[in-house]
């Protein structure tokens, strides 16, 4: 009777662990956060989310995950708490619950990109499917219910913390003033729209102290009496590239357009084409670092994470030196004074040129990922497939990086001084964030 009972417990056993097994290779699956991620960012994409807003969509969201993988395995990540300065300690699971903390970190990053985007519950259906993925792989009830009860205790923390960022003040802040001063900017065809986010840069940071510590040099002055000025040579070159480009100059522009919403004219009919945002492309290769690497789901998890977060102040640091530069973009001084037929390649988003937001964003999210994942690793980049446009392979993210700066001389858009200095803010910030912050522990 003994030996029988000690069978049937052993069977038990067995039968039980087949079970974990099989809903966790379900989900403890990379490739599912890397999903995860990219629904995420279709519906910032289908809901017209302006880049800077999207920053902040992304890095809410992952921290809401990464902080529920941090309290799962304390022995080999650290919580973000105590490192951004002013975030708390994270509520702490229940040690006598079985929690599948790979889920609940799915659902967590599910319920704060639900509340931060619009329209409210965008993530409900997909949220939905995830259940179902665990429960038809077999996840035990218990253990299902503690994840989604954890990962609402996370979200609901992650959530309050980023109430407090100034991002409501700042919807009810002052618009810009469009002045005609020369140098100064001002809205550009075909939409004229207004400044976008002009108080972006008074945004909580995550990393940086303010949105000034790191500051950036002087714009050359406007200058297009002398035909030997620094800001006279910037605009010729513009123009001359622009009436000459090349198919790959062509393609370069194109694949780094990342125009969240492009108003297209034809005669007297008008409709939008929607790309993904800059920090939204950038998320893309993320994950795709996270696949060559053959990263484990942690390992991903962490990789968005600094990501996203080096976006979001690189976007609150860029906006602040755009807005206080207040330059005039190149379609504006070249339609004036040199022709007035002519148009960028790609077209000019609606705030101040000084410095190239992609620059800076670029750069700083290929620092992280350099180390992260190792510089020199060769890809190819199809985020931008679902567009039409074809793939480019970079040898490293650095590479990536840096086409995406002179792209935007390409697409007319920017002069290169813009994204010289941009590309070296970008580092400057993608190094304080892997500085500051220690997210694995060695």
């Amino acid at each position: 009777m003994n030996r029988f009972l000690l069978i049937f417990a052993v069977a038990v056993f067995c039968f039980s662990s087949c079970k974990k097994a099989d809903y966790q290779k379900i989900t403890h699956n990379p490739e599912l956060y890397r999903t995860t991620v990219k629904k995420l960012n279709d519906i910032v994409l289908e809901n017209n989310f302006p880049p800077v807003i999207a920053s902040r969509n992304y890095a809410y969201a992952n921290i809401a995950a990464y902080e529920v993988i941090a309290a799962g395995d304390p022995k080999h990540y650290r919580s973000l708490a105590g490192q951004i300065k002013h975030l708390t300690t994270v509520p702490k699971p229940d040690k006598d619950k079985e929690i599948d903390f790979q889920f609940a970190s799915l659902l967590s990053f599910c319920v704060v990109g639900n509340a931060v985007t619009f329209p409210e519950g965008s993530m409900e259906t997909y949220v939905d499917e995830l259940k179902k993925k665990a429960e038809d792989a077999g996840m035990p009830s218990d253990a299902f219910d503690n994840s989604v009860e954890y990962s609402n205790v996370v979200a609901k923390h992650i959530l309050a913390w980023s109430k407090k960022d100034n991002y409501a003040q700042t919807r009810s802040a002052s618009k810009y003033t469009v002045t005609r001063k020369d140098g100064r900017w001002i809205p550009t065809p075909p939409m004229y729209a207004q400044a976008l986010e002009p108080h972006w840069g008074e945004i909580r940071p995550l990393v940086l102290d303010s949105a000034a510590q790191i500051p950036s040099p002087e714009p050359p002055p406007y200058n297009m009496a002398d035909k030997n000025s620094s800001f006279y040579k910037a605009v010729i070159e513009v123009k001359t590239m622009g009436d000459s480009l090349t198919e790959e100059q062509k393609h370069m522009a194109d694949f780094w357009d990342d125009n969240a919403f492009k108003l297209n004219v034809i005669g007297h009919a008008s409709f939008a084409t929607k790309k993904f945002s800059p920090g939204g492309h950038w998320m893309n290769i993320a994950g795709i670092g996270s696949q060559i690497k053959k990263a484990d789901f942690g390992t991903t998890v962490a990789a968005y994470t600094e990501t996203s977060i080096a976006l979001f102040d690189a976007f609150i640091n860029c906006w602040y030196v755009k807005y206080k530069a207040n330059s005039v973009r190149p379609e504006t001084v070249i339609t004036r004074v040199l022709d007035p037929e002519w148009r960028p390649y790609i077209q000019t988003p609606p705030f101040p040129e000084y410095i190239s937001g992609h620059a800076v964003i670029s750069a700083a999210a290929a620092e992280v990922l350099t180390r992260t994942f190792g510089d020199n690793i060769i890809y190819s980049d199809s985020s931008e497939s679902e567009f039409g446009i074809a793939p480019r392979t970079f040898k490293s993210f650095r590479d990536a990086a840096e086409e995406a700066a002179m792209s935007r001389v390409y697409g007319g858009i920017h002069y290169r001084n813009a994204c010289i200095v941009g590309t070296m803010q970008g580092r400057k910030i993608g190094d304080l964030v892997t500085e500051k912050l220690k997210l694995k522990i060695k």
